[in-house]
C-alpha cells in the first residue's frame, strides 16, 4: 500500500469513526431541545466552513455554484433533506433510539440502490436483488419486534438517500457543498436561536459553560468528519470506501447496546443478521463489478 492509499485509509477510518461516536456528543447536550441543537449545528457549521473557505480563498466557488438556477433548486432541496436528517438523528439519540438510528445507516446503501431503480430507472443485478430481499426480511423482523414500522431508521435512510441523489446532480466540492447548504438554512436557524435567547430560554449561557462550548463547537464536530471523508475519497478506491462506511453504524450500534443500555432482543439480532448479510452481498457485488469494469478497461487498452 502506497503512502496516498495509507493516508486515504486513515482519513476514511477517522471520518467514519467520528460519525460513529457522534451520539456521545449529542448525549452531552440532552438537556437542550433537538430543534435548538440543530439550529446551532447549522449556524456554527456555516461559520466554520465559511472560515475555511476564506483561509483557502475558495469563497468565490459559492457564488459560482449559486449562479446556476438548477443548482439553487437542487441545493435548496438537499439542504431541507439534510436538515431533516440531522434533526431526526439528534432527536433519536437523545430520545434513546440509538439502536434504531444505527439501523437507518445500515440500510441506507440499500435504500440508495432502491432509489436508483425507482427514480433513475437503473437495473438491479442478481446480487443486488438478493441483498434487497435479505434487507426486507431483516427490517420486517425488526418491525414485528417493535410493533411498528421503524420510522426513525426509514426517515434517516430515505432523507440521506434522496440527499445523496440530489448531490449527484450537482457536482460541487464537499466543503463548498456544506457551505452552500448551511447558507440556505442559516437565516432560519439564526432567527430561531435569536428568538430563543431573547425569550430567555435559549441554551447559550443559560445552562452551563460546557453546554455553551459544545453548542459552539458543533460546527467543527459536523464539518471535520466531512473534510476527512473528502480527503479519503480522493485517495482510495470506491469499493474500499464502501466497506469503510459500515464502521459508523457499527460503532453507533455498539454504543446503543453497551453504553446507553438500549433494548436489543433476539429478534433484533436476527433482524440485524439478515441486514448484515444483505450488506455483505451488496458490497461484494459492488467490488466484483468494479473489478470486472477495470478488467474490461485494461483489455480494451491492450
Amino acid at each position: 500500500m502506497n503512502n496516498q492509499k495509507e493516508a486515504g485509509m486513515i482519513y476514511g477510518i477517522l471520518a467514519y469513526t467520528a460519525w460513529g461516536i457522534l451520539p456521545l456528543y449529542w448525549k452531552l447536550l440532552k438537556q437542550v431541545p433537538a430543534s435548538e441543537i440543530l439550529a446551532h449545528r447549522i449556524v456554527w457549521s456555516f461559520v466554520f466552513v465559511i472560515g475555511l473557505l476564506l483561509v483557502y480563498r475558495n469563497l468565490q466557488m459559492i457564488k459560482t455554484t449559486l449562479s446556476n438556477k438548477r443548482n439553487i433548486l437542487f441545493i435548496s432541496l438537499a439542504s431541507i433533506l439534510i436538515g431533516i436528517n440531522w434533526f431526526t438523528y439528534i432527536w433519536a439519540v437523545n430520545a434513546d433510539h440509538v439502536v434504531e438510528a444505527s439501523l437507518g445507516y445500515y440500510i441506507n446503501p440499500l435504500i440508495t440502490v432502491l432509489l436508483g431503480v425507482i427514480v433513475l430507472r437503473e437495473r438491479l443485478n442478481r446480487s443486488q436483488g438478493i441483498a434487497l430481499a435479505f434487507a426486507i426480511i431483516g427490517v420486517s423482523i425488526i418491525t414485528i419486534q417493535y410493533g411498528r414500522i421503524p420510522w426513525i431508521a426509514f426517515t434517516l435512510a430515505l432523507s440521506f438517500g434522496f440527499y445523496g441523489l440530489l448531490k449527484k446532480m450537482v457536482h460541487v466540492d464537499s466543503t463548498v457543498g456544506l457551505a452552500v447548504e448551511t447558507t440556505v438554512l442559516f437565516p432560519v436557524a439564526l432567527s430561531y436561536i435569536i428568538l430563543k435567547q431573547s425569550e430567555g430560554i435559549g441554551a447559550l449561557g443559560n445552562i452551563s459553560l460546557t453546554t455553551t462550548f459544545l453548542l459552539l463547537a458543533s460546527g467543527v464536530a459536523t464539518a471535520t468528519p466531512l473534510l476527512w471523508f473528502a480527503k479519503s475519497a480522493e485517495r482510495i478506491e470506491l469499493s474500499t470506501l464502501g466497506f469503510l462506511q459500515y464502521i459508523s453504524p457499527t460503532i453507533t450500534l455498539i454504543l446503543g447496546i453497551f453504553v446507553f443500555k438500549e433494548t436489543f432482543t433476539q429478534a433484533h439480532s436476527w433482524g440485524f443478521i439478515f441486514i448484515w448479510a444483505a450488506l455483505l452481498i451488496y458490497s461484494l457485488s459492488k467490488t466484483n463489478l468494479i473489478k470486472t469494469s477495470q478488467s474490461i478497461l485494461v483489455k480494451s487498452r491492450s
